[in-house]
């Protein structure tokens, strides 16, 4: 008796633990396709927004923000396609490594896809924050020194950066591990066998740090030097507008990144210096991937339409001036009738700290 019910027992002790294995696999699976869904939807829709708004100017200025802007969210919708198609076929495969990537060929493409596609929109986040620094406090040079042609070598390097590093590992007879999860795969942060093991994931996070920390010096310089500009300048300046709707997106981006990026950068750095057991990393990547789903809608809703809507919706709730709201209005109206014109001419702007801004004046993305 005793015998029997001790197995049976056993089976039902298994039974459960089979099914909360399944409905964790579920649950995953569910979740890594609403992730994908909505990381496609948000991408494709801001890429539809930048890339009309990219063409309607693109004859009149250089247009060098809206570049890294439409590479930024089409960095984020393949690296959304590709890893999630990866990550999709893993669970599809019951997680059996050894059975389907018996040579590690597949385990290899997804850390250097998970490395790729988590440095390219640090890299073109900073990128796009130091082009703005230098068009507000440097508006000459970058008129004049910094053309097209640089923008889009600037472009190139900084994905061949991230290539650079993503591919590394593999060129160093370091290759990527299948993490505790079996669901993804990285660095081989436990126990490492030498300098090597330990320097990669370093090179990946510091990497990662260094640009958001970029990202913020420039931000901070341009946003101080746009609100000096305002407060000092005696002559009424029509491209300002467009730097501050610029601006407002790169901080917003800026935040989204630290906020998403910064603390899976930190823990990889004390996993590896102090040689602790990977736990609770899939949570922070997954943390990090929400980067890909918040970018777009920064672009999609830090727009002077969408702005004007929640201003006129804030003056309707709240009772704000009339007058501030018509003088927003105004603003509008008057920043898409200039750019619908030939283009700027010499009054467009004539002070901003002593010097004009430079002739990158982009077209409110509506």
């Amino acid at each position: 008796m005793s015998t029997n019910g001790s197995s049976e027992t056993g089976c039902r002790s298994e039974v459960r633990l089979t099914n909360n294995t399944c409905s964790q696999k579920e649950l995953s699976v569910t979740v890594s396709v609403i992730s994908m869904a909505i990381g496609i939807f948000s991408n494709s829709l801001a890429l539809f927004i930048l890339v009309k708004s990219y063409n309607r100017i693109r004859i009149k200025s250089k247009a060098s923000f809206l570049l890294f802007a439409n590479s930024l969210v089409v960095t984020d919708l393949l690296g959304h396609i590709i890893n999630g198609s990866l990550v999709l076929f893993v669970y599809s495969s019951d997680k059996k490594w050894e059975t389907f990537d018996p040579h590690h060929i597949v385990c290899s493409l997804f850390g250097v896809c998970m490395v790729f596609f988590g440095l390219s929109p640090l890299f073109l986040g900073s990128a796009m924050a130091v082009e703005r620094c230098i068009g507000v406090t440097r508006p000459i040079f970058h008129s004049t020194g910094l053309t097209s042609h640089h923008m889009k070598r600037l472009l190139g390097l900084t994905w061949l950066l991230a290539a650079l590093v993503a591919v590394l590992p593999v060129l160093l007879w370091r290759p990527y591990k299948v993490q505790s999860s079996r669901s993804w795969c990285f660095f081989h942060m436990e126990e490492p066998k030498d300098w090597l093991d330990v320097f990669l994931p370093l090179l990946f996070s510091m990497l990662g740090l260094l640009a958001l920390l970029l990202s913020i010096v420039c931000n901070t310089l341009t946003s101080c030097a746009l609100l000096q500009s305002r407060l000092r300048r005696k002559h009424h300046c029509r491209s300002t507008s467009y730097h501050i709707e610029m601006i407002c997106q790169l901080l917003a981006i800026m935040l989204v990144s630290c906020v998403c990026w910064g603390p899976l950068l930190i823990r990889v750095i004390i996993l590896t210096t102090k040689a602790k057991k990977e736990s609770g990393l899939l949570m922070l990547v997954r943390m990090a991937t929400w980067n890909q789903i918040l970018d777009p809608w920064v672009y999609i809703l830090l727009r002077k339409a969408v702005l004007s809507k929640i201003f006129m919706l804030l003056q309707s709730s709240w009772g704000l001036n009339s007058y501030n709201l018509h003088r927003w209005q105004r603003n509008v109206l008057r920043s898409s009738v200039e750019t619908s014109k030939s283009g700027p001419g010499p009054s467009d702007c004539h002070f901003l700290g002593r010097l004009p801004l430079p002739d990158t004046v982009i077209k409110s993305i509506t």
